[in-house]
């Protein structure tokens, strides 16, 4: 395989905002002095000419079908993500618009036009995170006791993005030509049906809508299990995950990329961005002293909820100042619980401890530390494969993003690392991904 370590250096940064409009730390929204609320237009708004300012690649919207046990602003109330971006998309130019959407319990022709609009709208700027639902919860939303299992989820989800896919191909290039003297709006055979018939769908289309500015939107995924791994080497072009070492990360991306190259797909058009949680000072030790003060916060019993949630078992049956038991990886979101069992082992975490990180991380990387350590981190990570980009998660909101904003942006671009300023106006340009 090419050196990919070296073609990523070569390529720069990528940066996306993953949006809580209250902070990404379970504490963050009791510390900042600028407290948004997460269905407040006008706030996500600034948010994103913020983020706009700053250069991000990515402006993303995480969502889930199902309120929260956890009982925190961030999980308990948000916008429906495609509504709120399509009014963001009149606010901005140039950041990318990524929303997430189940494949569980929807239909390819609504999500595809969905989306399709979206792209429309932001002119070209649109991405959709593909995921597919795990929790018992979001299946009582809707008329189910229970969750497809993995297997299950994974098949129906490939052949949803098989319909989705057709779907936009279905309108060429240049199917519309108005020709006022003939009276042809549409040349018709540029535009085609689906006739798919499926295991899981039946589509005739073709869609109602015309081909979008990019073709077809940027997908995203995020499993890091080997279903998911293998669905985004087929079909994602930005990859979202969790490491919390360089080691572990560049075996990631080295899979991954593999795996893109067995699919018959070039490794450099899938972006590889783990999730990090940047605690950032103007000296290390004001970063330290507000990491202290944000777990300080932390509700343990809060934590405990997300570790029983995500691990399908009660741990607080378990010792709290004990090992973390060993948990079998079930039906739901087994990337997660791998990260976070794994993470637990090689930093001999007590239960307490992975609890803390549960609820004060959401189970990804912290660096706590200056701009330069930051960018150091950065480096490193991109020159040594461990990943094209990050997906950044501002622990107080506005206040670690506007420090983000101000000292870490400049110092990466000071290195060469990222672009001082967009150099296309479609999403998939900017990513350095080819036009569909």
């Amino acid at each position: 395989m090419t050196n990919i370590s070296l073609l990523t250096a070569r390529k720069g940064l990528r940066l996306g905002l993953f949006v809580q409009p209250v902070g990404q730390h379970v504490s963050g929204w009791r510390l900042t002095e600028q407290l948004g609320s997460p269905t407040d237009i006008d706030w996500l708004i600034t948010l994103a000419k913020k983020a706009e300012a700053g250069r991000f690649d990515l402006f993303f919207v995480g969502d889930a079908l199902a309120t929260s046990m956890y009982r925190l602003p961030s999980t308990m109330a948000r916008l429906e993500p495609l509504t709120m971006l399509s009014a963001l998309a009149v606010h901005t130019r140039r950041i990318g618009l990524a929303a997430t959407a189940s494949t569980t319990f929807s239909d390819p022709f609504t999500m595809a036009r969905s989306f399709s609009s979206l792209d429309h709208i932001s002119r070209g700027r649109a991405a959709w995170n593909v995921v597919t639902s795990f929790s018992a919860d979001v299946a009582k939303n809707f008329s189910r006791d229970d969750m497809p299992n993995h297997a299950q989820r994974y098949a129906r989800a490939r052949e949803f993005l098989e319909v989705a896919f057709k779907l936009w191909e279905g309108w060429q290039e240049g199917a519309v030509q108005p020709d006022k003297r003939s009276g042809q709006y549409f040349v018709d055979e540029k535009i085609q049906p689906v006739n798919h018939v499926g295991e899981h769908f039946q589509v005739q289309g073709p869609l109602n809508i015309t081909r979008s500015p990019q073709g077809r939107p940027v997908i995203i995924e995020a499993g890091s299990s080997s279903d998911g791994q293998k669905l985004a080497a087929e079909t994602a072009e930005v990859v979202f995950t969790a490491a919390a070492s360089l080691e572990e990360a560049q075996a990631f991306y080295q899979s991954q990329k593999s795996q893109v190259e067995a699919a018959g797909r070039n490794p450099d058009h899938v972006v590889i961005m783990p999730g990090v949680m940047p605690i950032i000072g103007r000296t290390r030790e004001q970063a330290k002293a507000l990491w202290k003060e944000l777990n300080a916060l932390v509700d343990i019993d809060n934590g405990l909820k997300q570790l029983s949630l995500r691990f399908g078992m009660d741990m607080s049956a378990f010792p709290l100042d004990g090992p973390v038991p060993e948990v079998p990886l079930g039906e739901g979101n087994q990337s997660r619980v791998k990260l976070m069992t794994d993470l637990a082992k090689r930093e001999n975490l007590t239960l307490r401890e992975l609890a803390a990180v549960a609820a004060g991380s959401r189970g990804h990387r912290v660096i706590v530390g200056t701009a330069e350590d930051i960018a150091d981190d950065f480096q490193l990570w991109l020159e040594q494969g461990g990943a094209d980009g990050f997906n950044i998660m501002p622990a107080i909101m506005p206040e670690q993003l506007d420090l983000f904003i101000e000292l870490v942006v400049p110092e990466l671009q000071r290195r060469g690392l990222f672009p001082e300023a967009y150099e296309h106006a479609t999403l998939r340009e900017n990513l350095g991904l080819p036009v569909v």
